[in-house]
């Protein structure tokens, strides 16, 4: 008896952790942020290599690392090490998507949060 109790108490809590998942899943979903507006000079300032694989990610939206090397003609690997460089130089934003990991533009909102943890 005191097991089923117990057992009856976890599964309850997972089903409110659940819930309350699906209602912060339902209210991100929504958000759809504009893109930052980047100047040409801005955008020459990258190199040759890194500019090609973020004019890809800008014409195609969020994508992953296979995506972009099948657009760009250069191989996964390469085209993942390009990608983790302009996100960690703040061009991109990163986000896993279970056992992929996508890339984006960053937007006004990421800025802000960026530049005020920094």
């Amino acid at each position: 008896m005191v097991r089923k109790s117990a057992f009856d108490r976890i599964l309850q809590e997972m089903m409110q952790i659940r819930y309350r998942l699906d209602d912060i899943e339902a209210a991100i979903s929504g958000w759809n942020p504009q893109p930052l507006k980047i100047s040409e000079s801005e955008l020459f300032s990258l190199s040759d290599h890194l500019r090609k694989t973020y004019l890809t990610v800008m014409s195609k939206g969020e994508c992953n690392a296979t995506e972009v090397s099948n657009l760009s003609g250069r191989s996964r690997a390469m085209e993942s090490n390009y990608l983790n460089q302009l996100a960690r130089m703040g061009w991109l934003t990163k986000r896993r998507d279970s056992k992929t990991t996508r890339f984006g533009l960053i937007s006004r909102n990421v800025l802000k949060e960026h530049t005020q943890q920094g």
